[in-house]
């Protein structure tokens, strides 16, 4: 059977994706699509792009560009270091490029410049790492940068009056325009929870990988998924984001 599964934010958790690819009996024929931030907090940062660099070989996947992934990308092609970005994973990614030799390094190079902003399926299934701010779709988005860093797409299903019907002339017309949307960057922890939120037709998948919470994988088709260990107890060792 032929899966479309969706992945939540790694931030150099390779143990983490290790567990939830298994866990979900994960097979060369299921599509798999990565919302992004896959570098920047536990320390494999490198070895999870080598990872999916080589899965990307064996079966389809979409790989969708994070903020994190950019300001990575931009210290691997500058090494100029960001200070905000240090105290927020990327020393964690500095550190652990301390060994990887440059030939390596371009390959990372070459694959998060090739990252994806964001895939529409069949369907009419949004993915994206943060959200948009065109009132008329993600194709119509001027500021290519707010999809993988802007807040108000989730911040708007949050606050959203759940009585509201889409056929409303005040429901958000963001929100008509996909039948669902797939989305990372903001962890559910920030509401206390550590499982996929729905929000609106809005799937929040980010469930704190880079804190304290477990990395996830979900089907969406039948919404069953599928968690790591809390990222702190594969890592012990380690703060991540924290």
């Amino acid at each position: 059977m032929k899966r479309t599964l969706v992945i939540g934010d790694i931030h150099g958790g390779l143990r983490a994706l290790h567990q939830i690819l298994e866990k979900a009996s994960v097979t060369s024929k299921d599509t798999l699509i990565f919302l992004g931030d896959y570098v920047d907090g536990w320390s494999e940062s490198p070895q999870v792009l080598d990872f999916l660099i080589e899965l990307g070989k064996n079966q389809t996947c979409v790989f969708i560009r994070g903020n994190h992934d950019e300001l990575a990308l931009h210290w691997l092609q500058n090494h100029h270091d960001n200070p905000l970005w240090y105290e927020h994973g990327g020393g964690a990614t500095v550190l652990a490029y301390a060994n990887v030799d440059e030939i390596t390094k371009q390959k990372h190079i070459d694959f998060l410049q090739n990252l994806v902003n964001y895939h529409i399926d069949s369907n009419n299934r949004l993915f994206v790492h943060a959200g948009f701010t065109s009132m008329n779709g993600v194709m119509h988005e001027h500021f290519h940068k707010m999809f993988y860093w802007e807040r108000t797409l989730w911040e708007t299903a949050l606050a959203l009056d759940k009585s509201m019907k889409n056929d409303n002339i005040l429901y958000p017309k963001r929100l008509t325009l996909y039948n669902e949307i797939y989305i990372g960057h903001t962890p559910v922890t920030k509401i206390g929870e550590t499982i996929p939120v729905l929000m609106a037709n809005v799937w929040n998948v980010d469930t704190g990988a880079a804190f304290l919470g477990p990395l996830t994988i979900l089907d969406i088709e039948t919404k069953e998924f599928w968690q790591s260990d809390p990222l702190p107890e594969l890592y012990p060792d380690e703060k991540g984001r924290n």
